[in-house]
């Protein structure tokens, strides 16, 4: 009974496709479900720090006054609680696989620096707001 049993499993991958691949040249398909891994969108980030507060493996950390934000992504266990909390929406599950590392370093991104032109722009937007929220006001006590 076992030698028809070894027969049949022999025939079988003589004939068929092999289970392995060579993985540099042919990457298997990923499956389906697969949580792959956090991507931060750091223009929108507001670098508020919740991410990292709520994380149970402790793998992200956020530096405000730096303008960093880093994932160590060998101790990221992709169960995706700082992407539902994000309040921005910057943070994303990417479905792909990890890329290949032989050192165990953590990713680090840092926010970029505004020029003097982009600052003078929002300090004026932001005095037109406040001139327009105290016409409101004066509009509504006015009445």
């Amino acid at each position: 009974m076992g030698s028809f049993k070894l027969g049949k499993m022999t025939l079988r991958s003589l004939f068929g496709t092999p289970e392995t691949t060579c993985y540099p040249a042919v990457e298997k398909p990923a499956p389906a479900g697969l949580k792959g891994q956090i991507q931060n969108d750091i223009e929108t980030c507001i670098l508020c720090g919740i991410c990292s507060k709520n994380c149970p493996a402790h793998a992200l950390a956020v530096d405000k006054k730096a303008g960093t934000w880093q994932i160590n992504r060998f101790s990221c266990v992709q169960c995706g609680t700082c992407v539902r909390l994000c309040p921005k929406n910057c943070l994303t599950m990417d479905p792909s696989r990890a890329q290949i590392s032989t050192k165990m370093e953590p990713v680090v991104l840092a926010k970029p620096q505004e020029s003097e032109e982009e600052k003078a722009a929002k300090e004026a937007a932001k005095k037109a707001k406040i001139e327009a929220a105290m016409k409101a006001k004066e509009q509504r006590e006015g009445k």
